[in-house]
């Protein structure tokens, strides 16, 4: 058993794991019960795990837990809170953009990253910055005017 020290939504913790291969988001969901990343295909193709690492949208599914120790980690649920939340969650209930919600935190966490980056994204360069992410129930539209909404541009 190892251990590693992970900087997850800005709170240091201490992470026991069979080895250093354990993916990061079974340390997220199983020792720092985090579940907004899910685990869709485990093969970094769908974007249901993805996190931001040092602010960069990251598929937790294939980041090794070794390779995220000592890299700032901000999961969904460090984004915002209900009382508060970031302007891309807001942005997405306001828009209706979640439906089955399985998606649902690959879409906002590339969100995220997309506006922190560029603040005023084209529809070309959201579609371009959601395109690892899918979405079965076919979402991608009503995400298209969250991030629209969430950048202050209207619809995009």
């Amino acid at each position: 058993m190892a251990r590693y020290r992970l900087l997850v939504n800005g709170t240091s913790h201490q992470v026991d794991a069979w080895d250093g291969d354990m993916p990061l988001l079974y340390a997220l969901r199983n020792s720092l019960g985090l579940h907004a990343a899910k685990f869709g295909c485990g093969l970094g193709q769908c974007g249901s795990c993805t996190v931001l690492i040092d602010g960069k949208p990251v598929r937790s599914c294939l980041m090794k837990v070794s390779e995220a120790a000592g890299k700032r980690i901000t999961t969904n649920e460090g984004l915002g809170t209900p009382d508060k939340p970031h302007p891309v969650q807001a942005a997405f209930i306001a828009e209706q953009a979640a439906q089955c919600g399985y998606c649902t935190n690959g879409m906002v966490m590339s969100s995220a990253a997309l506006l922190a980056r560029n603040p005023k994204p084209t529809r070309a360069q959201a579609q371009a910055a959601l395109a690892g992410n899918l979405c079965r129930c076919g979402s991608h539209d009503r995400v298209l005017k969250a991030i629209a909404r969430a950048s202050g541009q209207g619809e995009a």
